[in-house]
């Protein structure tokens, strides 16, 4: 019985607790992602004034480019080609947007434990800055004033997060902007990254004197003018690459990931080291020596068997030898390591430098001055030797040395120091999956041996005899040769491989070898269909 006066018990009604309304993700990850393009944004804006390798973005990828091992570099070259300085910096954008968004969904949660991982990537970008070769400590300003401008965005973004969710009053007090006044701060940060952007673009290009001078240089005659081609240089085969590679489409493959702007009027390039007398030339001294104009091809060490990585051009410069015989290299000397303005370093043997070859210190390619992107305004050129040992662009320095006391950038990256380049052959017609029809089909390409000289190139189809190719009019032992082939073809599906031997009647080796450590080797073939 319930007792008279008692109200019967009832259940308890629960007691209700709101749950607390978040910051939205989506917007944290914004902020994040516009913080970072801040940071960007403003140390690139600042590194104007103190030349490109200040810029953590620049120092950053060139310190992966020199901790790239061979495999990679040759991976890289081999997925993306001449394209491989842009697909770093795409990575890297990609990698700095996924970091931005992590960190703003760190700071929606943890706000100093973000601010510090903002430090700490800043940390990265100056560690890399001041590592760079010829850094300063004034290199440091744009670092940090682009990740004090980073923590301030970061900060200021994320105490205007919307929140999702419910509107409790419960929330931090940093958190709790409705969506438009987020987006107004959101717009006026991307207005002002965009504004450092497009600023820094524009003053970068106010300062760029190199490619002023390029326009305004006019080059002097050469003393010695390169031999005319003769008629017969060129493929009777439709479709061979030309002879004289066009300059805008030779391959550049080096290490620089912005392209140095080099004044001439105050470029100059020291010899010394193991000397009786250091040499010293300027580029108006340069210009008005006794220069020489020569045909050669140049070919890069990562070039795959049949690969696009090899070129022919006219050169004009100062044969490198004479500069040597005006310091007078010491006994026991066997090396030159060139140094190009940004660090890069090449180790040379001494004796190709200083033979009758035209190793030259080139100011002119294609009869116009160097392209900036090709070294302007000197470049090494040497004949017979992969350009990693021997094409230095924007050469400053040769100092005279021994392969025992010095080491150039790729040989301790596992590529061997001398770099000789190998015989070689391509087939540029057909093309590789080819369809066509049975009869007389040319085949045609090029083959080198720089500084030796090609006597002949085969052709072989399946597994049948070699035959010999016709082969064009050679312009010189220092560039490629090239070739023609008709071939009476039935129907089915062929394979049609080349090779070719040198001056001294060596073959082409078959043996497959990638391009690391000293150049890839065996014979170039391709498939087609013929119906």
């Amino acid at each position: 019985m319930t007792p008279v006066g008692d109200s019967p018990p009832t259940a308890s009604a629960p007691s209700v607790h709101p749950s607390p309304a978040r910051p939205d993700d989506r917007w944290a990850a914004v902020s994040g992602v516009l913080a970072c393009a801040v940071t960007l944004a403003v140390a690139s804006l600042v590194a104007v004034l103190f030349g490109p390798s200040s810029n953590p973005a620049v120092a950053v990828g060139g310190a992966f480019v020199d901790a790239t091992p061979a495999w990679l570099k040759d991976a890289a070259i081999a997925a993306f080609g001449t394209n491989d300085k842009v697909a770093l910096f795409a990575g890297m954008a990609i990698a700095f947007l996924l970091l931005g968004a992590l960190i703003g969904l760190v700071a929606a949660r943890h706000l100093r434990v973000a601010l510090g991982l903002v430090a700490a990537v800043g940390a990265v970008g100056l560690a890399a800055v001041l590592t760079r070769e010829g850094a300063g400590t004034g290199d440091a300003l744009p670092t940090l004033v682009g990740a004090v401008a980073g923590m301030l965005t970061l900060r200021a973004l994320v105490a205007r997060l919307p929140l999702r969710g419910s509107t409790a009053t419960t929330e931090p007090a940093q958190y709790g902007s409705d969506r438009r006044t987020f987006l107004r701060y959101a717009a006026l940060t991307t207005s002002l990254a965009a504004v450092a952007a497009v600023g820094g673009q524009l003053l970068g290009a106010s300062r760029r004197i190199a490619e002023t001078a390029r326009s305004a240089l006019r080059l002097p005659a050469a003393a010695r003018p390169a031999p005319a081609l003769p008629a017969g240089v060129q493929s009777a085969a439709p479709g061979v690459t030309p002879f004289v590679t066009p300059t805008n489409e030779f391959y550049r493959i080096d290490t620089a990931l912005l392209i140095p702007q080099v004044n001439p009027d105050t470029w100059s390039l020291r010899v010394y080291g193991m000397v009786e007398e250091e040499v010293e030339i300027t580029f108006d001294e340069l210009l008005a020596a006794d220069l020489v104009e020569a045909w050669v091809t140049l070919a890069c060490v990562s070039n795959t068997v049949g690969g696009e990585l090899v070129g022919n051009a006219k050169w004009l410069g100062l044969p490198i030898r004479e500069l040597l015989a005006r310091a007078k290299p010491l006994p026991g000397a066997d090396m030159v390591l060139s140094r190009s303005v940004d660090g890069f370093t090449a180790s040379t043997p001494l004796e190709v430098l200083t033979d009758d070859r035209d190793a030259l210190l080139a100011v002119a390619m294609n009869d116009e001055p160097l392209p900036l992107k090709h070294g302007f305004p000197v470049r090494m050129v040497v004949p017979g030797l992969y350009g990693y040992v021997s094409a230095t662009k924007w050469v400053t320095e040769l100092k005279v040395t021994t392969f025992a006391d010095d080491v150039a950038y790729w040989t301790p990256r596992g590529w061997t120091e001398r770099g000789p380049i190998k015989t070689a052959s391509r087939i540029d017609v057909p093309r590789p999956d080819a369809d066509l029809t049975a009869g007389t089909i040319a085949v045609g390409g090029v083959a080198w041996a720089q500084h030796t000289g090609v006597i002949a190139v085969e052709v072989q189809v399946d597994d049948g005899d070699w035959v010999a190719a016709t082969l064009a009019d050679e312009a010189s032992t220092d560039t490629w040769r090239q070739w023609s082939y008709r071939w009476e073809a039935s129907s089915g599906r062929h394979t049609l491989r080349v090779r070719a031997t040198d001056a001294t009647e060596e073959v082409q080796t078959s043996t497959q070898a990638p391009p690391a450590p000293d150049g890839a080797s065996g014979w170039h073939e391709v498939t087609v269909e013929v119906a």
